[in-house]
């Protein structure tokens, strides 16, 4: 079941799927040596700012090695910066599409 808020700012909007372990990386040994089949099909629901923010600030390795759980990507100085700005936006001002 999809939830109703995204996982970083907590807002109510439309959803997209994160992996939290990058598809583009799943054939890299490295990856494959570290998690197993299901770690690799994990994710969490992030709105589409949230997700491209995610993808903006961090590369798909890096988010791999360093940042797969939720909890990691909120510790992210970047990530959460944004997360703060957005948690704050109102739906018809300001709002990043």
């Amino acid at each position: 079941m999809t939830p109703d808020r995204c996982a970083l700012c907590g807002r109510d909007r439309p959803l997209t799927f994160h992996h939290l372990v990058p598809k583009k990386v799943h054939s890299r040994r490295r990856v494959k040596l570290r998690f197993d089949r299901e770690e690799l099909q994990r994710g969490i629901h992030l709105c589409r700012p949230c997700h491209r923010a995610v993808h903006h600030f961090v590369p798909h390795l890096e988010l791999a090695e360093r940042y797969h759980t939720l909890d990691a990507l909120r510790e992210h100085p970047d990530i959460a910066r944004f997360v703060a700005w957005a948690s704050k936006q109102d739906r018809g001002k300001g709002y990043v599409r």
